[in-house]
């Protein structure tokens, strides 16, 4: 889905997820359970009256409808939901320069617990990464739990969906941008590889890994080593250590 199409709206909930969103994305209303004007929601009420958003105050049970849930923290956006991003916006016109201005792109093959998806989604944000590229099938999409899972930093990312992953991951290569996959099973450690170019960081879903065919479109493999006897680590966790070493070689360079 590119942006030139209009998603379906999305009931939005949780603080920073909703007060991100306000100006972010096209918004019908805001609700506000009634009684609940702390600091933090009077924040989002403010953002709102500034943006002209429209405002509704309701009993907290009208919000745990909307928001299905409750955990909502008495704030529930009625908005567009985030649309997703063409690929080509994920990539620059060249893969060269300085290597704070290359892709460092993530790309989860399978990821299926929005949960999982929206704290990789912040530590994306939060380690400087191009943006995020998840498969159409057998994978969760970008809803408000994910929204509500990167607290707000799904606003600042920029998520393609792609048909066929592997596909995907040859045309990178096709454009200059080398793509490392992690697993366990790897013999070279991530500290190994050069982050210091164009790159993709690949990572499989919950349980399974890296799908077969994904791998074999990897350029090379790395494991993240463990100590003890922690056999696995969750993909956010995965995600952040392998992004924060990019990090790191890129500004020493």
């Amino acid at each position: 889905m590119s942006k030139r199409e209009s998603p379906p709206p999305d009931a939005l909930y949780g603080i920073n997820a909703v007060r991100e969103a306000v100006g972010a994305r096209p918004m019908e209303y805001v609700l506000v359970a009634e009684g609940q004007h702390g600091q933090r929601v009077q924040e989002i009420i403010n953002a709102c009256r500034a943006a002209g958003v429209p405002l509704r105050f309701a009993p907290r049970a009208a919000l745990d409808r909307a928001a299905g849930t409750t955990q909502h923290q008495n704030v529930v956006a009625v908005c567009s939901a985030k649309a997703y991003d063409d690929l080509e916006s994920l990539l620059p016109a060249s893969t060269e320069g300085t290597p704070s201005a290359l892709p460092l792109l993530v790309v989860l093959d399978g990821v299926e617990d929005p949960a999982n998806l929206g704290a990789v989604v912040r530590t994306a944000v939060a380690a400087g990464s191009s943006g995020v590229i998840i498969p159409e099938r057998r994978a969760a999409g970008l809803s408000p739990a994910v929204a509500r899972a990167a607290a707000g930093a799904l606003e600042h990312l920029r998520v393609a969906r792609v048909t066929n992953l592997v596909r995907t991951l040859v045309d990178l290569k096709e454009r200059n941008i080398w793509v490392y996959g992690f697993e366990a099973q790897a013999e070279k450690s991530y500290l190994d590889l050069d982050y210091a170019t164009a790159c993709a960081l690949v990572l499989g879903g919950e349980g399974r890994g890296l799908h077969r065919l994904v791998r074999e479109a990897c350029d090379q493999l790395a494991c993240i080593p463990l100590h003890g006897p922690v056999q696995s680590l969750n993909i956010s966790v995965a995600a952040g250590i392998v992004l924060y070493e990019a990090a790191r070689q890129r500004q020493q360079h």
